[in-house]
């Protein structure tokens, strides 16, 4: 009976973790998408291989994946990797039309079979670059700034003058 019941929450824990991480995305992603109600057309599009509504108050603009379904670490890779392409061509705040064009480009890319490094990196990114989070990056700065610096050092090989040890050995000086 125990080993019935271990078995069966260790089933529904990937099921639990989905709906978070599925929110996490469409908060990480809303000022991206223009508002929360984009963002979760595109989180829920891109995972389910369905049609993407984007609206900006006048206009809806609609594109289907080409990928089909994808899991949320690809659905973040896309969004994050179109979020810096748009930026890197100084265009802060897309319109739908910016983001359907931009991940249109780059999901029928992945659909062609080319790895989220290659797609990356023809855009001058590397995917780790991209999923490191804001907060992860303060840390580590914080991190490089509270590290004591190190010593100074005379010319090139000189080294700091060290005490004489005393000798153990019992014979006396060198």
């Amino acid at each position: 009976m125990k080993r019935t019941f271990v078995f069966m929450a260790l089933l529904a824990l990937p099921f639990a973790a989905w709906p978070e991480n599925r929110d996490q995305l469409v908060k990480d992603f809303s000022d991206f998408a223009g508002s929360e109600a984009n963002s979760k057309s595109l989180v829920d599009g891109l995972r389910d291989g369905k049609e993407v509504k984007l609206s900006d108050g006048k206009t809806t603009t609609t594109f289907t994946p080409p990928t089909g379904k994808m899991g949320n670490g690809n659905i973040k890779i896309a969004l994050a990797l179109a979020e810096a392409d748009l930026k890197k061509q100084g265009v802060a705040n897309p319109t739908p039309a910016q983001i359907k064009a931009e991940m249109t480009k780059i999901l029928q890319e992945r659909a062609d079979h080319k790895g989220w490094g290659v797609i990356a990196q023809e855009r001058g990114f590397k995917v780790g670059d991209l999923m490191r989070s804001e907060k992860a990056e303060k840390a580590e700065q914080q991190a490089r700034a509270d590290k004591p610096e190190r010593g100074e050092r005379g010319e090139r090989g000189e080294r700091p003058e060290r005490p004489e040890r005393p000798d153990r050995s019992g014979r006396g000086p060198h």
